[in-house]
Order: structure tokens, then sequence, then C-alpha cells
């Protein structure tokens, strides 16, 4: 097979293409490299034995070299986190996605499947059990809520406390931030688009997905690496809220692995699954098992901020994906500790986040519940 990898240098794309490659398949790669993410330029990590193209999703006379020959797509290019680029998210992750499918149909390209980046940002809250009314799906908080830390979502029948649960693929879709509704018309556009060419698709709504070669220099996304940087540098990593909001981490090379599954697997056709451990984590939680991997004592300060937008309780049910014979083989430890090992063999790493936060706070992107 020819497999082209969008976003193959990025965490999630090289390790696909690591493993694409160990399978026997020819590799081609295309990724923009963008400067936040990127700011050396091209990555060590990229193997030499796969064809590199250097650009963007965007461009169409690129896509059409990119996709000449390709039997198989692992579409990873996205742009994430919590920046202030608004537009960006819709440009990168869903005109990027549509134009992917522009160039298909225009060539009349012989594609025999698509597998798409999804996310779990698209719910918004996840799904919880009041004790009342059974499973319900709150609508996301309210700003008000936010400037009174009533952190909590609450039954939208009768008010009352509710039980986060596991989400599953049949909940809403209720994400709000632009990446959230970005990401969604990602996946929409390929599922639609595959029913209309007549092309399989697959859409995978991953979970937080942490492991070597998520960027250390970006500091509007990932988790794990940022709260690894300040821990590194002497700082307490910033909690938002109280700390006690809980999501479900899983290691990249399982998220690999969940591709390479669904696009060799007819069952998986048409179909959008998540992809998570189904293990709630607090942020609490997670800074004392980042410290853990480094062998340091935790350390966090509660900032009294929070982020418009951002999701209380939010954890997979991948039970449908499970059927297909997939499951995680790395806990969150060993994940954490294989991340340690690489950060650390990097050399001495700076702290990017601090100045971030200060430009985020600025634009409202982050807000302190102590101006209520």
């Amino acid at each position: 097979m020819t497999a082209l990898v969008t976003g193959g240098a990025g965490l999630i794309g090289s390790h696909i293409v690591d493993q694409l490659l160990a399978a026997g398949d020819d590799v081609r790669i295309v990724d923009n490299l963008e400067p936040q993410t990127h700011p050396k330029g091209r990555p060590p990590w990229i193997p030499t034995d796969a064809e590199f193209i250097e650009g963007d999703v965007r461009d169409r006379a690129l896509l059409a070299r990119a996709l000449a020959g390709v039997e198989d797509i692992y579409h990873q290019a996205a742009f994430g986190g919590f920046t202030t680029e608004i537009s960006t998210y819709y440009d990168a992750n869903s005109t990027g996605t549509a134009r992917i499918f522009e160039v298909i149909a225009e060539e009349r390209l012989e594609i025999r499947k698509l597998v798409a980046a999804s996310s779990q940002a698209i719910y918004g809250e996840g799904i919880y059990r009041c004790r009342v009314h059974g499973e319900v799906q709150p609508d996301m908080r309210s700003l008000e809520q936010f400037l009174e830390q009533r952190w909590e979502s609450l039954c939208p029948v009768c008010g009352e406390e509710l039980e986060p649960a596991l989400t599953h693929e049949e909940a809403r879709w209720n994400g709000e931030t632009p990446y959230a509704v970005s990401k969604l018309a990602e996946e929409r556009t390929t599922i639609g688009m595959g029913k209309r060419l007549g092309i399989s698709t697959v859409a995978l709504r991953y979970a937080v997905t942490f492991g070597p070669r998520q960027s250390v220099f970006n500091p509007y996304t990932g988790v794990v690496s940022i709260f690894s940087t300040l821990l590194l540098n002497d700082l307490p990593a910033v909690v938002y809220e109280d700390g006690l909001q809980t999501r479900d981490y899983i290691f990249v090379d399982d998220i690999a692995r969940a591709n390479l599954l669904v696009m060799d697997n007819d069952r998986a056709n048409g179909q959008v699954f998540n992809v998570g451990r189904g293990e709630p984590v607090t942020v609490i939680e997670l800074v004392e098992k980042v410290a853990a991997a480094y062998g340091r004592e935790p350390s966090y300060r509660m900032s009294g901020d929070f982020r418009p937008g951002d999701v209380r309780h939010v954890v997979h049910d991948a039970s449908a994906i499970r059927a297909l014979g997939w499951s995680p083989a790395t806990t969150l430890a060993e994940g954490l500790r294989k991340v340690a090992d690489w950060i650390t063999s990097q050399g001495s790493v700076d702290e990017y986040y601090s100045a971030a936060l200060e430009t985020l706070r600025e634009r409202g992107i982050v807000r302190s519940a102590r101006a209520s």
C-alpha cells in the first residue's frame, strides 16, 4: 500500500508513519512544519525511507501532488489548543479537510480509504448520571457560572448535582469552542463526502493524546508537555478552576494502532469511534503523575482562572472500537515515564507557557473568577 499521512511530522502522525513503515507500507508525509510547533524546522524523527513534502493541506496544487498514487489516507493535520486565532481553526481543520475531498473528486482519484482525526471536544460536556433522571448530557456551562465558581454541571431537568459517566458515540455534538466546531465539521465532512464519493471513511474521536514528540515549544496545546516544561524550570503547574475536572488520557502509540486497525477493518467503514482508556483523571492527579514520572514532588497553584467554553468532565466509552479488537496497551504511568525520558533526553528545555498565559488573559481566552 501507498499511504499518505497528513500532519506526519506531528505527535500522532509521526507514530502512524512509524507503524506503517514497520508494516511494510510505502509512506508519504505532508506537513507544514508550523513554526509554533516546529520552530527548528524539520524534526529528526521524520524517517529517511518516507517521502516528505513540506506544505499545507489547504494548498490545492500541493495536495494534487501529494495524493497522486495514494491508496490510503491518514488525515492528522490539524490546528489545536486554546489560542486567539479563531479563524485558523476553521481554515486549517474544516477547509483543509474539505480540500482533500475536493481534489479527490476533481482529479477522480481512486482512494481505498480515509481515516480522519476527530476529537472528544465535539461533545462539549460528556455524559452524566442524575439520580432522578438517569443519563443526561448538560449544556456547556455559562460565563456567569464560571464567574461564580460553580464549577460542576447540573442536571438540565431538575438542577441537581450529577455524577460523571463514560461518554459514548451517541452523545450530542455540543462543543462550542472554535476547535470543537471545526473538528465536528471535519468529522461530518469525512463521513458525508465518503458516502458521496463512494470512498470508505472513518473518523476517530481521540481522547487527550500524549507521548514523545509532543512539542515542548507550543504553549497553547499539549497539557503533559506544558506541565513538564514548567516542572523542569522549577515552576508550578497552573491549574484552572479547582483542578477536579476530569479527562481521559491516551498514549500516542495506542492512538496510532487504532488508526491502522480501522483502516484495515471493513466493519469500521462509515463510522465514528471514541479512542480512549475510559479512566477519569483529574487535573491535580495528572500534575502528581507527571511529577512522579520525573521523580519530583508535584507543584501547582490554583490560579483562580478558568477558560470560557471549557468542559468539566468528558471521559470516553471506547467499547465500540474495543469490539473491533483494539485496546490500550500503555498505562498512564508508563506513558508518562516514556514522555519524561524523551523530554529529558532533549537537554535543557525552555518554558513558554507563562508568557503565553498573559496573552491569553489579555484576550479573554483565560479569565479570572475573581473578576465577578
